[in-house]
């Protein structure tokens, strides 16, 4: 019995020990935010795109053609599992490069290309979303565990929440570092998206830029980029 007692005692003060800790790094996470990543031996940038459905995907490879390739390599690109017109641009895109410089394997191993289960359907209801929701956010921890990304570009679409949380939680952790840079559409013209918004709120996003002057009055921590399309 004081051997369950002492347990309980010990765990009792344990927990806010461990609460204190998470809370300064979480502190030192959002005091980090928006600092560059810290140099590497090698001279490029593991990267990771995210890409949506509409024109997510239209704006997204606009800015993904006006990178330093040779910086940020490799690439990888992520779209959900029901999206079948994203990725196939990105490769098209990507064989392209393999053309203008000559090294078809070279540029090859520069890029990969996945899925990710999306957390909720267009039309699918919220009791069903609980289960999909949370497969979406472990397979998110898993894509992001695995890729370690330095980079994490998105703009928008639902997909980009759980591997920005999972991407926020490593850091917390101090199990890894990724500077997660969002654009928020063109097509936000008064306010934000729900994805933009929750990434705002949470200050997830070391750079947040909107393309509208209007937005960034509004979300003074935003940065107006102009437009980019």
């Amino acid at each position: 019995m004081e051997m369950g007692f002492d347990a309980f005692a010990a765990a009792c003060c344990a927990i806010p020990v461990l609460v204190s800790v998470l809370a300064v790094r979480v502190a030192y996470v959002l005091c980090r935010s928006g600092l560059p990543p810290s140099r590497s031996r090698v001279p490029g940038l593991r990267c990771l795109i995210v890409l949506g459905s509409g024109g997510h995907t239209a704006e997204m490879m606009n800015i993904v053609t006006e990178l330093q390739k040779e910086r940020f390599t490799p690439r990888y690109y992520v779209a959900a599992l029901t999206d079948n017109m994203s990725l196939p641009k990105a490769q098209v895109y990507e064989k392209s490069l393999i053309h203008m410089e000559g090294d078809r394997e070279t540029i090859i191993e520069n890029a990969e290309f996945m899925q990710i289960y999306r957390s909720r359907e267009v039309g699918q209801s919220y009791i069903t979303s609980i289960a999909t929701t949370l497969c979406a956010i472990l397979h998110a921890m898993w894509l992001i565990i695995r890729i370690r990304p330095q980079v994490i570009f998105c703009n928008g679409p639902g997909t980009c929440i759980p591997l920005c949380a999972s991407a926020f939680l490593l850091k917390v952790l101090g199990l890894g570092w990724s500077s997660i840079f969002y654009i928020e559409s063109i097509a936000r013209v008064k306010k934000l998206s729900l994805s933009g918004l929750l990434l705002y709120k949470l200050r997830m996003a070391d750079q947040f830029f909107v393309q509208w002057p209007q937005l960034q009055q509004k979300y003074p921590r935003a940065q107006y980029a102009g437009r980019l399309m």
